[in-house]
């Protein structure tokens, strides 16, 4: 029953029969393209998190997709990451490099100009794609590709903001779950333990670190386990942990913090005795990678998204060949209010297109005819079957118009 329930929600399935990316040979594993479906649903991924963030005091900047080699020398990456980095290139004898991360570019914003204790702390954002080779045999649909875009921000902050900060990103990751209906989920806190060498940054620091993150994990009432040794070598994690749809557990949210970054950078700001500090810096993704959320979305949905997500929207289906104009136009009405419609013009049977319509699990369908386009209605069907409902034009757009607004509380 559960593998049969795995295969109906299989996202590369459902991938394939709903239009929403593919996976292309000429192109390279594990380095999808969305098609036009697939990617309205992930420009409404984007503009939900972007908006949710503005609200939260984030600045979203635009950084480049490669860099210098020298940069992942400076930040630990490339002695740390090297294995599952692309291999540098080189032009101009310079070495370049496609990047496994996002934070160093962001620490170059953070310090293109000097910092005062007012000024803090800086929460700088970016949905920044990042390139990890994965091994052939390990890449698999949307879930683990060699390019991804991570919903990424970086916070820098006094340390006397470290909690507070910390905790305001775990109720960031709490409002994102709010509004996809997240409820099964728990916390994870990634420590150190004292036996192995790869810990960078002095032991007492860390201590802080892992205490900032358990107090503001105990504010937020949630339970949470801890995983000592799991840490990543510059600095403690929360990671939360959430099931799929068919029960199988990933890591979906990232809170992380920082203290060896800000060291490698020399970064500092002026503190209110006119002494130079170093910020300590956060990490966090509330939504990790992109594609592999979306595919969580996929499983979980099984395809049926809620009206904000769905690629369409609407479909109109015309009665005959005479009323393609008129329903034309009407789609256009609805296309100027930002509503993802298509017009259905095939000349198959008009039960063959309503079929096929909630095969690709439109949430709604509109079969227009003399009838209809008189009386200035539409004869509403849902995905879901059930009865029929002829609703006044201006009603029903307006009624789509608020169901496609984004989850934002």
């Amino acid at each position: 029953k559960m593998l049969e329930e795995a295969a109906k929600r299989d996202h590369r399935k459902l991938g394939k029969d709903l239009d929403l990316f593919l996976i292309d040979e000429m192109v390279g594993r594990g380095l999808p393209l969305l098609t036009p479906k697939g990617a309205a649903i992930r420009r409404q991924m984007e503009d939900f998190i972007l908006r949710l963030e503005r609200r939260q005091g984030y600045q979203h900047v635009k950084t480049p997709d490669i860099a210098r080699l020298e940069i992942y020398k400076m930040s630990g990456h490339f002695e740390r990451y090297r294995d599952s980095m692309y291999a540098p290139s080189e032009m101009e004898d310079e070495q370049w490099q496609l990047r496994p991360m996002n934070c160093p570019h962001h620490i170059r914003v953070f310090q293109r100009k000097a910092h005062s204790f007012r000024d803090l702390p800086q929460r700088i954002a970016e949905l920044g794609t990042v390139y990890r080779y994965e091994k052939s045999g390990e890449v698999s649909g949307l879930i683990r590709v060699r390019a991804f875009t991570i919903n990424d921000a970086h916070i820098f902050c006094r340390p006397d903001q470290l909690n507070e900060e910390f905790e305001r990103v775990i109720q960031l990751i709490l409002q994102v779950y709010r509004a996809f209906g997240i409820t099964d989920f728990y916390f994870r806190l990634s420590l150190r333990d004292e036996a192995s060498n790869k810990w960078m940054g002095d032991p007492a620091v860390w201590q802080r670190a892992q205490d900032a993150a358990r107090e503001a994990l105990r504010a937020s009432g949630h339970p949470f386990v801890e995983a000592p040794g799991e840490a990543a070598f510059y600095g403690p994690k929360l990671d939360v942990q959430i099931k799929d749809a068919i029960g199988r557990e990933f890591s979906l949210s990232t809170n992380q913090i920082d203290f060896l970054m800000p060291e490698r950078f020399g970064l500092e700001f002026v503190t209110s005795s006119q002494a130079m500090e170093r910020p300590v810096m956060i990490h966090r993704a509330p939504i990790g990678s992109m594609e592999r959320f979306m595919a969580y979305l996929i499983e979980r949905y099984a395809g049926a998204f809620p009206t904000w997500l769905a690629p369409v929207q609407l479909v109109f289906i015309p009665i005959a060949d005479r009323h393609l104009d008129a329903v034309g136009k009407l789609a256009d009405g609805f296309r100027q209010r930002d509503l993802r419609v298509e017009v259905d013009g095939r000349s198959e049977r008009m039960q063959a297109k309503i079929r096929d319509a909630q095969l690709q699990k439109v949430p709604y369908m509109a079969v227009v005819g003399d009838k209809e386009l008189e009386a200035g209605t539409l004869n509403i069907r849902r995905r879901e079957g059930g009865d029929q409902e002829a609703v006044r034009t201006e009603e029903f757009r307006a009624r789509l118009e608020r169901e496609a607004e984004l989850p934002l509380e």
